[in-house]
């Protein structure tokens, strides 16, 4: 399953490659996601969590940094996820490239997606739409950490926030403590609502 999503942030090309590039400060902004482990500098070990009505699921996520072309501003982010009780997994291949917008960057980021077992079964259908609400969760978030940032940490080019995300092996981000799930039944059920809205004849005006 192919999914392209883009959105827009307010900040330079060059501050936002810095700190999509960091992935120990970019993790926590992702809906869900809980950053446990730095393993090197282009491996990282994650924890989702979605909460399908009364089921909560947890994936232990192992993410892998492949592609960092700097001079082109792509990057490109393998995951593998597996359910912690056996009920399925997914893997994911994720590119993300930057052009300037105005006097912000326009963020594209295409996902090659495959889904095993339940999970499969429960995602089938209304995946793109639930993607698209939560890459919008995932922009206000990233627009929020460039907002609130003066620059100095970002634009200043140094290590920590440059873009290697070099912490330290076995070390975690500073990410919240409580995580808070995806709401995959509120997120699952507007998409559906989406996608009957769109199969319902339009009215002809009078």
């Amino acid at each position: 399953m192919r999914l392209e999503n883009s959105f827009a942030v307010p900040a330079s090309p060059e501050r936002t490659w810095a700190l999509l590039n960091d992935v120990p400060r970019v993790v926590p902004s992702m809906p869900g996601a809980e950053l446990t482990e730095v393993v090197d500098a282009t491996n990282w070990k994650a924890t989702m969590h979605v909460k399908l009505g009364p089921i909560a699921l947890q994936f232990a996520t192992d993410v892998r940094r492949e592609v960092a072309d700097e001079r082109a501003l792509r990057t490109t982010l393998a995951i593998k996820a597996r359910e912690l009780k056996g009920r399925g997994g997914a893997t994911a291949t994720i590119e993300s490239s930057l052009d300037a917008d105005g006097s912000g960057t326009r963020v594209t980021i295409v996902t090659e997606l495959q889904m095993q077992g339940a999970v499969a079964q429960y995602g089938r259908g209304v995946v793109p739409d639930v993607a698209g609400q939560l890459v919008d969760q995932f922009a206000a978030n990233l627009a929020g950490q460039l907002r609130e940032s003066d620059g100095s940490a970002v634009d200043a080019g140094g290590a920590e926030a440059a873009g290697d995300g070099q912490r330290g092996p076995g070390a975690a981000s500073a990410a919240p403590v409580a995580v808070a799930p995806i709401g995959g039944l509120r997120l699952i059920l507007r998409a559906i609502g989406r996608s009957l809205l769109r199969l319902l004849p339009k009215r002809r005006p009078k």
